[in-house]
C-alpha cells in the first residue's frame, strides 16, 4: 500500500488518515493532497521569508491545520521536522501578538501530538525560549497593571505546548533547569510553588535508559526526600505527586519505588479526606490542596508488577479500607473522588497493558520484561477491584463510573467480572419494584458487551447469555418509565449490533464439526425470530400509548416534547439496527408485520405517525427493493384515490388518511436512490398532485417527499451497515453466522457499498428540478417584478418548494459564481483557496440553479421589504434559503458536529482499549468514513469572498436592521455565520454597519440602530465585529460606538438599548487581547522558511523569493510596524476627541474611558494628551471613572519607570565562605550576611551606599543562582527626576501632583467610603502611590504630608485605609531613594504610624496588617530597620487595652511573615518578649499570640538537606513551657477553667497560671495545624496526656473554651502524618494514657487511635511491631471496667477489621470465645432496700468483653458474609439471655446484622447451613427482637 503511494507522492507519509482510502473517490486524493501540500509549503515558506506574519503566515498556517484535519500527517519526516521547527521559532518570537502566538501554538501542539513519529534523534528543541515565553505570560509583571491583556485560554495552551515539547529537550536540559530553579526552593516563599510548578511542567522524563543519569537521577532523591518529609500538605505537594506519577509511568522498571510504597499509599488514602470516627475537624487546606486523582491513578498503575508486586498488596489494602464507602447508602463530598479513582484505575492499567503487549514498538524504550505485568498480576488487580466496583454500581452519583470501570476490567479478565455482574443483572430484570437496579445493571452490561461476546478461551460461555438477556430485556420497553425505556433500547441496540440475528438451528443437522458451545448457540438462535417479533409488539404498544389523542389535551402544542423525540430516536435507531442484522427470512416476516400495522391503522402525523413512519423507513433502508415493492404502490394508490375529487386540493383541513399516506411515502423514500428509479413516474405524479395542495400540513409533507427523493438520488453515502461485509444471506453450509458473534470490523476489508449518483439518477434530479422548481421560480420572479399577484400563503408555498429543492439537490449544484472581492488586504503572498474533490462532477452545460435561486430570492426580498415588510413568515423562509445558498453543500455544520459527538460517544462505549488497532465494529468504522466525506463536503468551497457573497451579506445586513425583531434575530444568526466563513469580509462589512450609527444620519430608525448594535455584538460563539484583533477594525468601531451616543436614534430611556451598550462594552472588555504593534520576524525563522521552499517531495509550487522581493518584504515589515504605531496613536486621539464633546451622554463617556484603559501597553507609552486626560479623571465626579483612572495612572507610571542598572555579585566573596559541595539549604555561614543583625545596620550615608542589599527574600536560602544580580551602587544609577530632565508625560503628572488643590481634592475622594463595611486595602491605589514615589522620589511628599497627618489623626475607617495605602506605596516606592531622603522619610513616618496605630479599630486592623505586609514584601529587612524596630517596640504594652495589643501583634506579624528566614534575631527577641506574657487573659490576644507563635516557629523545619535554623526552635520552647505546665499533670482533680477578675489581687497560684498558659498553647497548636511544613511530633506527645485529661467525651458546645480547644487539638493531632520512626513513640504514650484513672482519657485514646491509624494506615501496617501494639491496646481496653470504654473499643476493633488493618485470625477468635465462657457468679437474693452494687464484677466485664469482641467481628463485615461469620453468630446467640449489658449488646448486633444484610439476603443465605438458618431466623424474628 505504502509503496504505490510513495511512487505517486514521492515520499513515505508520516501517518495519514486511513479513512480517506475508503472513500469512493480515494484514487484522486493522493494527487490532490500533494498539490495542496506543495501550495502550503511554497506559500508558507515565502511568507516567512518575506516577513509577512499577517496575513501571509497566519493564512497558510491555518491551511496547514485544515490539511492535518483532512489528511492527517501526510508529509515526509523531513517536512514534519521543518514545520515543527518553523512553528517553534514563530511561537517563541518575543513580543508576538498573543492571538497569533496561540494559533501557532495550537498548530504546533497538533504537529507534535503523535510522539512515536519523531524520535529525540530526529528533533531537538531548546527549552529556554519556551520558559521565557511562559514566564513572560503567566508571571507577567505588567498584566496586573492593565498593560497586557491575555485571554483565559492562554494558560492551558501554553501548558499543553510545553508538555508536547518536553520530549525533545536536549539531554543537558535537566541539569540546566535544576540550576535555574533550585535557588527558588525556599519553602516559606511563593517561589517554592513556582519552582515546583516549573519542575512539574518542564522536567523531561522520557529518555533512553543510558541517559537516565542526565535525567531524573539528578533530582529524584532530592524531590522524593522533600515529599516524604513534608507533612502538612502545602500547595506544591500536589505538583510533586504529579511529577512522580509522570516519572513512574514513563520509566516503569527503572525507578525502585518499593522503599516508598507504604508512604505513597498512606498519603493517597489521606488525600481522599474520608470521614473517620465521630468528631473530626477538617483542616481546610487538606480539601483545597489534595492530590489530582488522574495522577494518583497513573502512579499506582505504573508501580504495579515486579517481583514482590508490593504495590498490589498495598492497593488491596487501600481498596478494602475504602470499600465500605462505596456502598450506595454512603454519600458525601468525598464520593466524587472515590468514584473517579474507580473509573480511572482500570482504564490506566488497560493502557499500560496495551503499551506492554500490543502497541507497535517505537523509539521510546519499552518496559523491561522483568517489570511487565504478568497474567497473575492482572488477575490480582482485577480481583481487588471487583468488590468496590460492584458496590458502586448502584451509587447515588449514577452508574456511569462503575460501568466504565467494568468495561475495562472485563477486557482484562472477563471470566472474573462478567459472571458477578450477570448475577446482579438477572434478578434486576425480574424485579418490578426497583427500576434503578435495572438501569444500573444494563448500563454496566452495555460496556461489557464486546467482552461477553468475544467468547475468549477464559470465558467461552459468554455468548450463551446473549439470548436470555435480550429476551428478558424486552419488558423494559415500557411507555410509563422513560429512563428504563431508553436504557433498554440502548442495551438491545448494542447487543444486536454485535450479533447477526440468523436462525442457525438447521446447521445442527447439516454440520458435524461443531463444538459443544457452538451447538448450544445454534439451537438457541432459533429464538431470534421470536425476539424480533416480540420486540415489534412492544414497540407497537409503546406507539399506541403515545398518540397525540392519548397524551395531550386539545389545547396543548402538537409538537413532540423533548422526551418523546428521544424515545422516537431510540426506537427508530434500535429497530433499524435489528433489521440490519436480520437474516432475510426474519426480515420478511418483520416487514410484513410493519406493513400491516402501518396500513391498517391511520395515525396522526405528529407523534405516533412519526414513530411508525420511522419504523417503515428503517425497513425500507435495509432492503429497499423488497420494502418499496409493498409501500410505494399502496401509498400512491391511496393518495391518488383520495385526491380523485378535485375539490380536495382546495381544502384547508385534509383527511387524516391522506396525510398519513403522504407521511408514510415521504419516509420510505429515504433509501438507496437507485432502487427508487423504477417508481419514478408514480412518484413524480404524486408530487405534481400534492405540492399544490392548499392545506399547509399537506404541502409540507409533499415538500418532504420531494426533499427525500432528491436527497436519495443526489448524495453519496454508504448503503449497508451490517456487522459482516456482504450480509448474512449465504447458505449455512458455506457460512455459519454464529462464528461472527462480536466480530470487529476489519479496517482493510470493510468492503463499503457506496451509493454514488449514476448518470440516470443525475438526469432524474435535473428532470425534477426543471419540472417543479423552474415554474416556482418564474412565478416568484413575476411577483417580485410586480407583474403577477400572489397571496401571502402562495408565496410561502412556493418558497417552501424552492427551499426543499435546494436542500435535496444542494450537493449537485455548483457553488455561486462571482468574482473575488479584491483590495481588502494587501499581501505579497498568494492567498488563494484550495479546492477539494468530493465525488461530484458539476455539469456546467445545465443551468446553475443555485445562481438562479439566488437572483430570484434577492429580487423577491427587496420587493417584500418595500411593499409588505410585515409578511414575516415569507421573510423567515427567504432567510433560510439565503443561508443554504451560501453554506449548504449537502450537509449542515451543526448536524455534522452532533454526529461527530455521538460517534465519539458510541466509540468510547464500545471500543477495545486493550488491543487497540481500531478494532471497532464495522458499522462504526463505516460511520467514521462517512464523517470524513462529510467533513470534506463542509470544507469543499474554501472561504473565498466573492462579489455575490458581498451582495448577500448586504441583504442580510438589511434584514438584520429591519423592523421586526424576530426577522432581525434570524437574519443576524445567518449574518454571523457568514462573517465567520469568508476571508477578510469583516473589513468590507464593518463600515456598512457603522454607517447606521453615525450621529450625522437623521434617517435611522430605532430598530435599525438596535439591529446595527446587535450586528456589532455578534453571537456567543462567532465573530464579534466590535472586537476584531486588528488595528484597522478597532480604529473604526470603537470611536463609532462612542459617537453613536450622539445619534438621534439613541435613547437611554429604552432599557433594551442601555442593556445592549452594556453588553457591548462588557464583551469588548472580556474578549480584548493586546494587539501587537511589533511584527518583526527573526532571522532564524527566515532561514527555516528558506529550507521549506528549497525542500522537495512535494516540491513547493513557488520557489524562494528574489532579492528585490526580500528587500521589499523588509521595508514592508518596517512600514507595517510604523503603521501600527500610527493607528494606535490615532485611535487614542479619536477617543479623546469623542470625550471632548460636551454633548456626549455620561454612559458613553464611561465606555470611552473603558476603551482608553484597554489601550495601555507595556511596549509603547500612552500619548501625552491621554496621560493628561487620565490624570485629570482621578478627580472625576463619577466613582466608576475614578476607579478606571486610578488603575490606568498606575499603569502609566509603570510605563514611565526608569530601568535601574544591575550588576552580578559573588556571594562567597561577600561572606568569605566557600559554598559546601552537595545540596545544603537553610541557615549556613554562606548566607549569614543576608540576615538582619542589629549591630551592623547601615546607619549613615556611606555604609548605605556601599551596602549590598538583596531585595528578594528567597535568594540564598537553598542554593545560589549561577549569576546573582543586585542593583549597582547609587552613583551608577540614573539621576532623580527634576523638572529639567522630564519628558512631556512625566511633566504632566508632575504638574498635577504638585498642585495643592488637585491633591486635596484627590485625597478627599480617596478617603470616601465606597461600600460600607465591604471596603478593603486597595492594591490598585497602592500601585498608584508606589509608582508616584518610585518615579519622582520625594517630590510630592511635601504636598502630601499635611494631608497624611490629618488622615492619620482621624480614626474613621475610610481615612485610616487611605493613609495606610499611601504609606505602603511610600515605603515600597522609596526602594532606590538616597540615604538622606530615606532617613527624612522615616523621621516623618514613624511618629505618624505610631499615631495611627494607637487609633486602630476593629474595622481597620486588617488594613494596617496588609499595609505593613505589602510594605515589607520583597524588601531587604536591613533597608526597613526603622519600621521593624518601631513595630517591635511594644506590641503588648497593654496601654490601649487587650484589643489594641492583639492588633499590634497582627500588624507586626504581617511584616515579619514577609521576611521569612531573614530576621532570626527579631524572632528571638519577639519570642523572648512574648514568653512571659503567654498567660494572657483575653481570648482575642491569646488567639493572636497563637498565630504569631506559628509564624515564629515556621522556619524551624525538618526538611532534607536543611541545616538547623538560627530562628527559634520548637523543642527548646516546649521544654520551657512543659516545666510551667507540670503542676497540671500532678494532681488527679479535674482541671477547671478559672475565670478571674481583671484586678485579681496578688500573684495567682501556679496552677491557675498554668491553666492560662495552656489555653494559649492550645491556640498555638490549633493555628499551626494547617500552616507549618513539619509537625513537631515529639513535642506534641509531651502535651498529649494533658489534652486527654481535659478533652470531654460528648460533643457538647456548652463546654468552656478550654475543653473545646483540647478536643479540637486532639482531633487535629490525630490526623497528622507520622514518619515511620515516630509511630512507636506515639503508641507508647497512648499505652501509658490507657492506664490512666480517668475513663474519659481512656475513651479518648480510642477515638484518637481510630483516626491516627486510618490516616497513617500503610505506614503503620509496614511495621509489624506497631500493628501488634495497636491490637494489644484495643484488646486491653475491651476489658475496661467502664461500659462506654468497652463499647468504644469494640467499635474501634470492628473499624480496624473493616479496613483490613487487623484480621480475624484464629488466635483472636479463640481469645474472645474463651472470654465469653467466663462463668458469672450466682445472683444473691438481696434484701429489700439494700444498696445495689453498681460496680460490675470482674467476671461480668470479661464475659461482656468476649461478647463485644465477637460482635465487633460481625459488624466489621456489613455488606458480606465471610466464612467465619455463621459460627460466630451462633456463638453470640447463646448469650441472648445473659444479664445486662450483655443482652443489650447481642440485640444491637443482631439488629445491625439484619439491617445491613437485608438487601442481598438471598445470596448471603447461601453461606449458612440449614440448621444455622433455623436458629438465625428464630433469632431475628423472635419475640426478643421486639422486646
Amino acid at each position: 500500500m505504502k509503496k504505490d503511494q510513495a511512487e505517486i507522492s514521492g515520499f513515505v507519509p508520516q501517518k495519514e488518515v486511513v479513512y480517506n482510502k475508503l472513500l469512493p473517490y480515494a484514487d484522486k486524493l493522493d494527487r490532490e493532497s500533494n498539490d495542496i501540500l506543495a501550495q502550503i509549503k511554497g506559500n508558507l515558506g515565502r511568507a516567512v521569508q518575506l516577513r509577512e506574519l499577517w496575513p501571509g503566515v497566519l493564512f497558510w498556517t491555518r491551511k496547514l491545520s485544515t490539511y492535518l484535519r483532512l489528511y492527517g500527517r501526510k508529509f515526509s519526516k523531513e517536512d514534519h521536522v521543518l514545520f515543527i521547527k518553523l512553528l517553534y521559532e514563530l511561537v517563541t518570537i518575543p513580543k508576538l501578538e498573543i492571538s497569533m502566538m496561540q494559533s501557532f501554538a495550537r498548530l504546533l501542539i497538533n504537529l507534535l501530538k503523535k510522539k512515536e513519529l519523531l524520535s529525540r534523534d530526529d528533533l531537538e528543541l531548546p527549552w529556554r525560549p519556551l520558559y521565557d515565553l511562559y514566564e513572560s505570560i503567566l508571571y507577567s509583571k505588567t498584566e496586573h497593571l492593565g498593560l497586557n491583556w491575555f485571554p483565559n485560554s492562554v494558560e492551558n495552551v501554553l501548558k499543553t505546548l510545553v508538555k508536547s515539547c518536553r520530549l525533545y529537550f536536549p539531554e543537558s536540559a535537566t541539569q540546566e533547569m535544576l540550576d535555574e530553579w533550585r535557588p527558588l526552593l525556599c519553602p516559606f516563599d511563593v517561589t517554592m510553588q513556582k519552582a515546583i510548578g516549573y519542575f512539574e511542567l518542564f522536567l523531561p522524563t522520557i529518555m533512553p535508559p543510558e541517559q537516565h543519569h542526565k535525567g531524573f537521577k539528578l533530582w529524584f532523591d532530592e524531590l522524593m526526600d522533600l515529599w516524604v518529609s513534608v507533612q502538612n500538605l502545602p500547595v506544591w505537594e500536589g505538583s510533586l505527586v504529579n511529577i512522580f506519577a509522570r516519572l513512574a509511568n514513563d520509566n516503569i522498571g527503572y525507578v525502585n519505588w518499593d522503599p516508598y510504597i507504604p508512604q505513597i499509599f498512606t498519603r493517597i488514602l489521606r488525600s481522599f479526606n474520608l470521614p473517620v470516627g465521630t468528631s473530626q475537624m477538617v483542616v481546610h487546606r487538606y480539601l483545597t490542596n489534595s492530590y489530582d486523582i488522574g495522577h494518583v491513578v497513573l502512579w499506582v498503575s505504573a508501580m504495579l508488577g515486579g517481583q514482590q508486586n508490593q504495590a498490589q498488596k498495598q492497593l488491596n489494602g487501600l481498596l478494602s479500607s475504602i470499600a465500605s464507602f462505596y456502598h450506595p447508602s454512603n454519600n458525601g463530598r468525598w464520593l466524587m473522588k472515590l468514584m473517579k479513582l474507580l473509573q480511572r484505575l482500570p482504564a490506566s492499567v488497560v493502557r499500560r497493558l496495551h503499551r506492554e503487549r500490543y502497541k507497535k514498538p517505537c523509539w521510546i524504550s519499552p518496559v523491561p520484561p522483568s517489570h511487565r505485568l504478568t497474567d497473575q498480576d492482572v488477575t490480582e488487580f482485577v480481583e481487588s477491584m471487583i468488590q468496590p466496583v460492584l458496590m458502586a454500581m448502584f451509587s447515588k452519583t449514577g452508574s456511569m463510573d462503575a460501568a466504565q470501570a467494568l468495561q475495562n476490567l472485563a477486557l482484562m479478565r472477563p471470566e472474573l467480572v462478567i459472571p458477578s455482574v450477570l448475577e446482579k443483572t438477572y434478578p434486576a430484570m425480574e424485579t418490578l419494584t426497583e427500576p434503578h437496579q435495572l438501569t444500573a445493571t444494563l448500563s454496566c452490561m452495555i460496556g461489557m458487551a464486546r467482552s461477553l461476546l468475544s467468547g475468549d478461551r477464559h470465558y467461552p460461555e459468554g455468548p450463551a447469555h446473549v439470548l436470555p438477556l435480550l429476551m428478558r430485556a424486552l419488558p423494559g420497553v415500557d411507555p410509563n418509565d422513560f429512563s428504563k425505556c431508553m436504557i433498554t433500547f440502548q442495551f438491545i441496540a448494542t447487543f444486536t449490533t454485535l450479533v447477526p440475528l440468523v436462525d442457525c438451528s438447521s446447521a445442527l443437522h447439516e454440520k458435524n464439526d461443531l463444538t459443544e458451545m457452538e451447538r448450544e448457540l445454534c439451537s438457541a438462535s432459533a429464538e431470534f425470530e421470536d425476539f424480533v417479533l416480540q420486540f415489534m409488539d412492544r414497540c407497537f404498544a409503546l406507539i399506541d400509548s403515545s398518540t397525540l389523542e392519548q397524551t395531550r389535551e386539545e389545547t396543548e402544542t402538537e409538537k413532540m416534547t423533548h422526551l418523546e423525540s428521544l424515545v422516537e430516536l431510540g426506537l427508530s435507531s434500535t429497530f433499524s439496527t435489528i433489521l440490519t442484522q436480520c437474516s432475510m427470512e426474519i426480515f420478511k416476516v418483520a416487514l410484513e408485520k410493519v406493513f400491516n400495522f402501518a396500513t391498517t391503522n391511520i395515525f396522526e402525523t405528529r407523534v405516533a405517525g412519526r414513530m411508525v413512519a420511522d419504523m417503515c423507513r428503517a425497513s425500507a433502508k435495509c432492503h429497499p427493493a423488497e420494502s418499496l415493492r409493498l409501500f410505494v404502490p399502496h401509498c400512491c394508490n391511496a393518495i391518488t384515490h383520495l385526491t380523485a375529487n378535485g375539490d380536495v386540493l382546495k381544502e384547508e383541513e385534509l383527511d387524516k388518511e391522506l396525510l398519513w399516506n403522504l407521511q408514510l411515502l415521504s419516509e420510505v423514500t429515504r433509501v438507496d436512490g437507485e432502487k427508487l428509479l423504477p417508481y419514478r413516474t408514480q412518484l413524480v405524479q404524486i408530487l405534481q398532485l400534492t405540492l399544490r395542495l392548499r392545506c399547509k400540513k399537506g404541502y409540507t409533507l409533499a415538500c418532504n417527499l420531494l426533499h427525500h427523493i432528491l436527497r436519495s438520488t443526489a448524495l453519496t453515502y454508504p448503503t449497508d451497515y451490517c456487522s459482516v461485509p456482504g450480509g448474512f444471506n449465504k447458505p449455512l453450509q458455506e457460512y455459519l453466522p454464529i462464528k461472527d458473534w462480536g466480530r470487529p470490523g476489519d479496517l482493510w476489508n470493510l468492503d463499503i457499498q457506496w451509493h454514488v449518483p449514476s448518470m440516470e439518477e443525475t438526469a432524474f434530479v435535473f428532470y425534477i428540478l426543471d419540472l417543479l422548481l423552474q415554474p416556482e421560480l418564474q412565478r416568484l420572479q413575476k411577483f417580485a417584478q410586480g407583474e403577477q399577484d400572489m397571496s401571502r400563503d402562495d408565496v410561502l408555498q412556493s418558497l417552501c418548494i424552492v427551499q426543499h429543492c435546494l436542500l435535496g439537490a444542494g450537493s449537485m449544484l455548483p457553488p455561486l459564481e462571482g468574482l473575488p472581492v479584491t483590495g481588502l488586504v494587501s499581501s505579497m503572498v498568494v492567498l488563494e483557496e484550495t479546492k477539494l474533490y468530493i465525488g461530484v462532477e458539476y455539469d456546467m452545460s445545465r443551468e446553475n440553479y443555485r445562481d438562479a435561486i439566488c437572483k430570484v430570492m434577492r429580487q423577491l426580498l427587496h420587493y417584500i421589504l418595500e411593499h409588505s415588510e410585515d409578511d414575516t413568515k415569507s421573510l423567515f423562509a427567504v432567510i433560510k434559503i439565503l443561508s443554504d445558498l451560501m453554506h449548504f453543500k449537502g450537509s449542515h455544520k451543526h448536524e455534522f458536529d452532533s454526529r461527530w459527538k455521538s460517534f465519539n460517544l458510541v466509540k468510547k462505549s464500545m471500543e477495545n482499549r486493550l488491543h487497540g488497532k481500531k478494532k471497532h465494529i464495522r458499522a462504526l468504522l463505516i460511520d467514521r468514513v462517512l464523517l470524513q466525506h462529510e467533513m470534506r463536503k463542509l470544507l469543499v468551497e474554501g472561504c473565498e469572498y466573492k462579489t455575490v457573497h458581498r451582495d448577500l451579506l448586504g441583504d442580510l445586513l438589511r434584514l438584520s436592521t429591519s423592523t421586526y425583531s424576530q426577522v432581525r434575530s434570524k437574519a443576524q444568526n445567518v449574518f454571523f455565520t457568514a462573517l465567520g466563513t469568508y476571508n477578510f469580509c469583516c473589513r468590507d462589512i464593518t463600515p456598512r454597519v457603522l454607517e447606521l450609527l453615525k450621529p450625522t444620519r437623521t434617517d435611522v430608525t430605532q430598530q435599525q440602530f438596535k439591529g446595527a448594535l446587535y450586528c456589532l455584538l455578534g453571537n456567543h460563539c462567532g465573530v464579534c465585529l466590535a472586537n476584531l484583533h486588528d488595528w484597522d477594525c478597532i480604529a473604526q468601531t470603537w470611536p463609532a460606538i462612542v459617537r453613536s451616543g450622539l445619534s438621534s436614534a439613541m435613547s437611554l430611556e429604552k432599557p433594551s438599548i442601555v442593556r445592549l451598550f452594556d453588553d457591548l462594552a462588557d464583551k469588548v472588555h472580556r474578549q480584548y487581547e493586546t494587539i501587537g504593534i511589533d511584527f518583526t520576524v527573526p532571522e532564524s525563522a527566515v532561514s527555516l522558511g528558506q529550507s521549506i521552499t528549497k525542500s522537495s517531495q512535494p516540491t513547493p509550487h513557488m520557489g524562494t523569493p528574489t532579492d528585490q522581493e526580500l528587500e521589499r518584504g523588509l521595508a514592508l515589515q518596517k512600514a507595517k510596524n510604523q503603521d501600527a504605531v500610527e493607528k494606535y496613536e490615532g485611535l487614542v486621539r479619536d477617543l479623546l476627541e469623542c470625550l471632548d464633546d460636551r454633548d456626549l451622554p455620561w454612559k458613553f463617556e464611561h465606555i470611552a474611558i473603558g476603551f482608553l484603559s484597554l489601550l495601555l501597553r507595556d511596549d509603547h507609552p500612552l500619548p501625552a494628551p491621554a496621560v493628561c486626560f487620565l490624570v485629570q479623571s482621578l478627580n472625576h465626579d463619577a466613582l466608576v471613572v475614578r476607579k478606571m483612572a486610578i488603575a490606568a495612572v498606575a499603569g502609566i507610571l509603570k510605563q514611565l519607570k526608569r530601568t535601574r542598572k544591575k550588576v552580578p555579585i559573588s556571594p562567597s566573596e561577600i561572606s568569605g565562605v566557600s559554598e559546601p559541595k552537595g545540596l545544603v539549604s537553610g541557615d549556613r555561614p554562606g548566607n549569614d550576611w543576608l540576615q538582619y543583625h542589629s549591630d551592623s545596620l547601615p546607619h549613615n550615608q556611606q555604609t548605605w551606599e556601599t551596602f549590598c542589599f538583596v531585595e528578594k527574600t528567597h535568594w540564598g536560602y537553598h542554593s545560589w543562582p549561577k549569576k546573582l544580580m543586585v542593583y549597582a551602587p547609587p552613583n551608577e544609577q540614573p539621576q532623580d527626576l527634576c523638572t529639567e530632565n522630564m519628558s512631556e508625560r512625566e511633566h504632566i503628572i508632575y504638574e498635577h501632583f504638585t498642585d495643592p488643590t488637585f491633591i486635596s481634592q484627590l485625597i478627599k475622594f480617596l478617603s470616601l467610603e465606597d461600600r460600607k463595611g465591604k471596603d478593603k486595602f486597595n492594591p490598585r491605589r497602592f500601585c498608584l502611590f508606589k509608582g508616584l514615589f518610585r518615579n519622582y522620589s520625594n517630590a510630592f511628599l511635601s504636598v502630601l504630608k499635611p494631608h497624611m497627618e490629618s488622615l492619620a489623626a482621624d480614626s474613621h475607617e475610610s481615612t485610616q485605609r487611605c493613609v495606610a495605602e499611601i504609606i505602603a506605596g511610600l515605603i515600597r516606592g522609596s526602594k532606590h531613594w538616597s540615604f538622606n531622603k530615606v532617613e527624612e522619610l522615616w523621621q516623618f513616618l514613624i511618629p505618624l504610624m505610631r499615631t495611627a496605630l494607637s487609633k486602630i479599630t476593629v474595622e481597620t486592623y486588617a488594613d494596617w496588617g496588609t499595609c505593613v505586609a505589602t510594605a515589607c514584601e520583597s524588601r531587604d529587612p536591613r533597608k526597613l530597620h526603622w519600621l521593624l524596630e518601631m513595630l517591635m517596640e511594644c506590641p503588648l504594652s497593654g496601654e490601649g487595652g487587650s484589643f489594641v495589643d492583639a492588633c499590634h501583634l497582627y500588624v507586626l506579624q504581617g511584616g515579619l511573615a514577609q521576611q521569612e528566614w531573614r530576621v532570626p534575631e527579631l524572632l528571638h527577641r519577639l519570642l523572648g518578649y512574648l514568653e512571659p506574657k503567654l498567660t494572657q487573659v483575653y481570648k482575642n490576644v491569646r488567639e493572636r499570640i497563637g498565630s504569631v507563635l506559628t509564624y515564629i516557629f515556621m522556619i524551624d523545619v525538618t526538611l532534607p538537606y536543611t541545616r538547623p535554623t538560627k530562628s527559634p526552635h520548637i523543642a527548646q520552647f516546649t521544654e520551657r513551657i512543659w516545666l510551667k505546665l507540670k503542676p497540671l499533670m500532678e494532681g488527679d482533680e479535674e482541671i477547671q477553667n478559672h475565670v478571674l477578675e481583671e484586678n485579681g489581687v496578688g500573684e495567682q497560684d501556679e496552677r491557675t497560671q498554668a491553666i492560662k498558659l495552656l489555653k494559649t498553647v492550645l491556640k498555638w497548636q490549633m493555628a499551626s495545624a494547617g500552616r507549618s511544613f513539619s509537625t513537631p511530633v515529639p513535642q506534641q506527645l509531651q502535651l498529649l496526656p494533658l489534652l486527654f485529661k481535659i478533652a470531654p467525651v460528648e460533643n457538647d458546645d456548652s463546654y468552656d473554651e478550654l475543653k473545646r480547644d483540647a478536643k479540637t487539638c486532639l482531633s487535629l493531632m490525630s490526623q497528622g502524618l507520622l514518619y515511620p520512626d515516630q509511630i512507636p513513640l506515639v503508641l507508647e504514650v497512648l499505652h501509658e494514657i490507657a492506664g490512666s484513672s480517668s475513663w474519659h482519657a481512656r475513651f479518648s485514646v480510642l477515638t484518637y487511635l481510630q483516626i491516627m491509624v486510618f490516616y497513617n494506615l500503610f505506614t503503620i501496617l509496614n511495621t509489624e511491631h506497631a500493628v501488634q501494639g495497636v491490637r494489644a491496646l484495643v484488646i486491653r481496653l475491651l476489658e475496661d471496667e467502664q461500659l462506654e470504654v468497652r463499647e468504644m473499643a469494640a467499635t474501634t476493633l470492628s473499624g480496624f477489621m473493616q479496613c483490613n488493618f487487623l484480621t480475624m485470625d484464629p488466635s483472636m477468635q479463640t481469645h474472645f470465645e474463651a472470654l465469653c465462657k467466663t462463668r458469672l457468679p450466682k445472683k444473691r437474693k438481696r434484701e429489700v432496700g439494700s444498696v445495689v452494687d453498681t460496680i460490675p464484677s470482674v467476671d461480668l466485664v470479661r464475659r461482656h468483653a468476649g461478647v463485644l469482641g465477637l460482635s465487633a467481628c460481625i459488624l466489621s463485615s456489613p455488606y458480606d458474609v465471610p466464612t467465619w461469620m455463621p459460627q460466630i453468630l451462633m456463638d453470640l446467640s447463646a448469650h441472648l439471655n445473659d444479664t445486662q449489658p450483655i443482652e443489650m449488646t447481642v440485640k444491637k448486633t443482631l439488629s445491625n446484622f439484619r439491617r445491613t444484610h437485608h438487601d442481598n439476603w438471598l445470596e448471603h443465605k447461601q453461606q449458612f447451613t440449614d440448621d444455622q438458618l433455623v436458629v438465625l431466623t428464630d433469632l431475628l424474628v423472635s419475640p426478643c427482637y421486639y422486646a
